[in-house]
């Protein structure tokens, strides 16, 4: 699992071009992170499935949704446009403030489900742990 966020240290600026994502499971770096500079855009192999949870925000300390998907590009489009009916598009809620990824849906399917379970506080929490600024991480995923 890793988590992805912007880099919010004052060179960077909210969401600048310069991220600090945590190491995937099973990989190591000497700090646990890699640096990543600009955007990398890679499209998945089938032998590269990556399944996500993710919560998006309608603003800060605004309406949260918790969601599960393979292709968190392809949903955060969905969200952004409305392109699907439901409470995300009601309630105007399309920030990506928070992701991680997984490598098998089972595992994510159980994050959700344990996330959608927290209260508030703790989801605010994490939120702002990786994301104080809560910008939005939409183009810090890779394409």
């Amino acid at each position: 699992m890793s988590r992805g966020s912007g880099d919010m240290s004052p060179d960077s600026g909210c969401c600048g071009n310069t991220f600090w994502i945590p190491a995937f499971a099973g990989m190591t770096t000497k700090s646990g992170f890699f640096q990543v500079k600009g955007s990398l855009r890679r499209k998945a192999t089938s032998v590269e499935k990556r399944f996500f949870v993710y919560i998006l925000a309608s603003r800060r300390n605004g309406t949260l949704y918790v969601g599960m998907t393979s292709d968190l590009p392809r949903r955060m489009h969905e969200h952004k446009t409305g392109a699907v009916p439901g409470f995300t598009s009601r309630h105007g809620v399309r920030t990506l403030v928070h992701y991680e990824v997984f490598e098998d849906a089972e595992h994510a399917i159980e994050r959700e489900k344990r996330l959608k379970t927290w209260n508030r506080p703790w989801k605010l929490n994490l939120i702002e742990k990786d994301n104080p600024m809560w910008c939005d991480l939409t183009d810090t995923l890779n394409h």
